[in-house]
C-alpha cells in the first residue's frame, strides 16, 4: 500500500464517520449526561492535542521553550487576558528563551 492508498483510505474513512454522524437521532444527545459527556470530550481532546503538540517530537517527550511558553499562556487565560495577548506573550516567551540558549 502506497501513501496515496492510505490517504484515500483515511479520507473515505472520515466521510464515512461523518455521515454515520448524520444519521445519529438528535434525541441521544439531548439529555443532560450525554450533552455533559460531550463537552467534556470535547475540552479533553483539545487539551491533549495541546500536551502532545508541546511535548512531543516523534516518540521523544522533550521539555523545552514551548513549555514555559505555555504556562504563560494558561496564566493569562486564566485572568481573562485577550487571545492576541496570550498568543503574543507566549511567541515572545519562548523567542527570548531560545534566544538566552535556555532551550532550542
Amino acid at each position: 500500500m502506497t501513501l496515496w492508498h492510505a490517504v484515500l483510505v483515511a479520507s473515505i474513512v472520515c466521510v464515512a464517520l461523518k455521515t454515520v454522524g448524520y444519521l445519529v437521532p438528535p434525541a441521544w444527545f439531548e439529555t443532560p449526561r450525554s450533552s455533559r459527556t460531550i463537552d467534556l470530550l470535547t475540552v479533553a481532546l483539545l487539551a491533549a492535542l495541546v500536551v502532545v503538540q508541546t511535548l512531543g517530537v516523534g516518540q521523544a517527550i522533550v521539555v523545552d521553550a514551548r513549555v514555559p511558553a505555555l504556562l504563560v499562556a494558561g496564566g493569562l487565560l486564566a485572568i481573562r487576558a485577550p487571545f492576541l495577548v496570550v498568543v503574543a506573550a507566549a511567541a515572545a516567551v519562548a523567542a527570548l528563551l531560545r534566544l538566552w540558549g535556555w532551550a532550542a
